[in-house]
Order: C-alpha cells, then sequence, then structure tokens
C-alpha cells in the first residue's frame, strides 16, 4: 500500500474493522474447520482482507486463497487495451472457481471499488466486456446462484467510493464517514455484532414465514411511474438473512441486508415501472429507469443517464429482459434512513423493495435443492448469465398480494409492512 492509502486507512476505526472481519467470516460465512476460502477483494481493502484471513485461519481454514484487483489497471485496459480485448474475459479463472466451489471452497467477496470508475469510458466498450465477464463467469455464477456452497459479500470504505458518497468533504474525513455509516449498516458498531445478527435475522425470518403461509399467486405494485404485477413461480418460497446452502452451512450472503425476496415467474410479469434510485453497474451509472413488461419480458425500456448501457445489459440473453428476482425492503429500513446514497448496490437495493434482471436463484422454491434445471424453468425460474438487482420501492409505493381466487391482501402501504 502506498502512504496515502496508509494515512486514508488511518481514518477508518480499527477495533470495528476488526468486528466487521469477524463477523464476515462467522455469521456472514459461518466458515467450517477445514474448509478452504477464496477472497476477493481491491487493493485499498487489503486491511480489511487481511483481517479476514486471520480470522478465517482462527477459524480452521484450510487455505485462503486471495485475489486483488486495481482501479489503475482496471483503467489502463481501456485505455490501451486492443479492441479485440473487449470480447475476452478469464474464463480460466472463473473456471478454476467453479471447480472450487465444486470441491466445497467458500467464497468472500469485499466490494469497495470506486463506482464510477468506468463512467468516463467508452459505453460499447464497457458493454462488450460486461458480457464477456458475464458468459465466462456463468460456470462460478451458477454455483453461487443454485447456493451450493457458503457465500458472503461485505464492504471496505475505498476513498474514490467515499467521496462520491461525501463529495465536497476531505478524502479522510469522507472515508471516515463511509466507514461509519458501513459499520452501522453491517451492525458491527456495538459490543456484541453476532448476537445483534442473530436479532436480525430471527426478525427477517418472521417476515419470509408471514409471506410462506400466504402463497401469493404475484404481487401488485403501485405508485408515481410504476403499475406493475409480479407473479410468484410455481412453488416459490421466501427468503431472508441468513439460509443453508447445499452443503449445511448456514450462512448470510450480505452484510448488510435488510430484503425478504422470492423468484418471480420469469413469463408473468405486465405493467410499467419506474427505478427510484441509481443503479451503479459495472462502473455506470443508469438513472431514471423506466421499463415496460410484456408477459414476462421486458419490449421498452429508457433511462435518463446510461441508457445505451442499460440496453446493452438487456440484450446479453433471453434471460436479460426477465426477472430473477423481487425483493420486499421497507422505506423505513436503517440504510434508507440513513438517508444516503451509496453507489453501490449491496447497500442501496436495502434501503428500498427491488427487482433483478436475469438468473434466478433456485433456493427460492420449495426443495428447490432438489430441483433440476429444467423443473425451475417450469415452475416459472429464469435463467441468464446476469443478475443484476435495481430499486422501485420509495415511500410512494403500495404494494398488495394476489391469491389465485382474485383476493387481495395488503403487504405494504407508503412503502412500509402493513
Amino acid at each position: 500500500m502506498t502512504s496515502r492509502q496508509l494515512d486514508i486507512s488511518a481514518s477508518i476505526d480499527p477495533t470495528k474493522l476488526d468486528r466487521l472481519a469477524e463477523v464476515a467470516v462467522k455469521i456472514g460465512l459461518q466458515l467450517q474447520a477445514g474448509q478452504d476460502l477464496f477472497l476477493t477483494a481491491p487493493v485499498e481493502a487489503l486491511p480489511l482482507a487481511r483481517r479476514i484471513a486471520e480470522h478465517a485461519y482462527r477459524a480452521g481454514a484450510g487455505l485462503v486463497t486471495p485475489i486483488l484487483s486495481d482501479d489503475e489497471m482496471t483503467l489502463s485496459r481501456y485505455r490501451f487495451g486492443p479492441d479485440m480485448s473487449f470480447d475476452r474475459a478469464p474464463s480460466w479463472l472463473y473456471d478454476g472457481a467453479a471447480k472450487a466451489f465444486a470441491d466445497n471452497t467458500a467464497r468472500l467477496a469485499i466490494v469497495g471499488d470506486n463506482p464510477m470508475l468506468l463512467s468516463r469510458e467508452d459505453p460499447v466498450k464497457v458493454a462488450r466486456a460486461n458480457k464477456a465477464n458475464s458468459i465466462a463467469y456463468q460456470p462460478a455464477l451458477e454455483k453461487i446462484a443454485g447456493f451450493e456452497i457458503n457465500w458472503n459479500i461485505v464492504a471496505y470504505p475505498g476513498a474514490s467510493w467515499a467521496a462520491l458518497v461525501f463529495p465536497g468533504e476531505d478524502r479522510n474525513i469522507a472515508v471516515a464517514k463511509l466507514a461509519t455509516a458501513i459499520f452501522a449498516a453491517s451492525r458491527v458498531d456495538n459490543d456484541d455484532p453476532v448476537a445483534a445478527w442473530a436479532a436480525h435475522n430471527a426478525a427477517l425470518r418472521s417476515r419470509t414465514e408471514w409471506l410462506n403461509r400466504q402463497r401469493f399467486d404475484a404481487l401488485h405494485y403501485s405508485g408515481p411511474g410504476t403499475e406493475l404485477t409480479i407473479g410468484l413461480a410455481d412453488c416459490h418460497e421466501w427468503q431472508g438473512g441468513s439460509s443453508t446452502a447445499k452443503n449445511g452451512v448456514t450462512c448470510n450472503p450480505n452484510i448488510p441486508t435488510e430484503e425478504v425476496f422470492t423468484t418471480p415467474h420469469a413469463r408473468r410479469v405486465a405493467g410499467h415501472v419506474r427505478s427510484t434510485k441509481p443503479l451503479s453497474y459495472q462502473g455506470s451509472l443508469i438513472d431514471g429507469i423506466e421499463v415496460r413488461f410484456e408477459e414476462g419480458r421486458i419490449v421498452e425500456a429508457k433511462a435518463a443517464r446510461g441508457a445505451e448501457v442499460l440496453n446493452k445489459v438487456l440484450d446479453t440473453d433471453e434471460g436479460a429482459r426477465r426477472l430473477g428476482e423481487v425483493a420486499l425492503v421497507p422505506h423505513s429500513s436503517p440504510i434508507s434512513k440513513s438517508g444516503l446514497l451509496f453507489f453501490n448496490t449491496l447497500f442501496d437495493e436495502n434501503a428500498a423493495c427491488h427487482v433483478a434482471l436475469g438468473q434466478c436463484y433456485s433456493k427460492c422454491f420449495v426443495d428447490g435443492a432438489e430441483l433440476t434445471p429444467e423443473q425451475i424453468a417450469a415452475q416459472g425460474g429464469n435463467k441468464s448469465f446476469i443478475h443484476i438487482d435495481w430499486m422501485i420501492g420509495s415511500d410512494k409505493i403500495d404494494i398488495d398480494g394476489l391469491r389465485s381466487d382474485g383476493s387481495r391482501v395488503a403487504v405494504f402501504r407508503q412503502g412500509e409492512w402493513v
């Protein structure tokens, strides 16, 4: 790390950073003795990555294998790389990751990169690179989406990210503020974060149990710019908080998390919807998204910003224009109440109800671990190279649960659970 990076990292409370590492290993992953760990992180997040490695080995990890990314190297590709490089991705790396996951290696990703890193680069090249990466990543994504192993995502307050969230602040102050926000959202700003997560998981479980008892056929959303009916997959199951992977380990894939979510029916979505927060995707910002669905497929799409990137994403494959996830988050969630726009889906999706384009999660079906891909598709599950969440909830959105007999049950009013 450079002296400047060390100076910035001094703005981050070391005790809370260590708690975050401990929570990532003990709650996020619930790493098992003898289990290997595949860890990815931006170079700037080395202080957190090192603490995670320490806690992993203390928990009995077999081998921790880190891979680091660097913003300057990424930009070098766009500025000096040959045109043909944007249609390539390191499939050998993702094939290796898929093999590792098949051998029960756990997966942990630290996010903290500059969300706007590629905003000034050629959007066509960005889209091509994203598509190539999505295709190459598919073998590994299938293991994650199928919840075959325990996995987790946590965040580190990178300086460029902090400057975006807190514009005009001194870099050290911005990093300190973002660190404070991350620690609060991740429930490590108290003396017993493990107990705090146990209580939070219990609250989310009560929501999923209620929704699963209702057996809704669809959800209907209404609000400014939105009149949308999302059919739910046959034998869908709501999930939230901690879940048990196919390898038998109960983990919290996302830290933080405020959502309960399930699988929509890929062929039964109709109406129009408007995004309520910007989507930061692969270094580009997409804002003011408006789409119209017919028979589950997006047939019209526009955006006030990033429209070209959005349309390239939608053309990734057939499943990219269909939904793979629907999630409910109250407007009063702690992340929403913070009043911050994080420009990072891990946080912003936990401030509002959202949907995801692309790949569904097999765990969001009754007995999903036993279903074949063909059975999942027959029950309405979507398949795609991508899985991209974007926010459609606010304090002006109402949601009703629709039963197959035509009856309605109020679920959300003005962005809150009824």
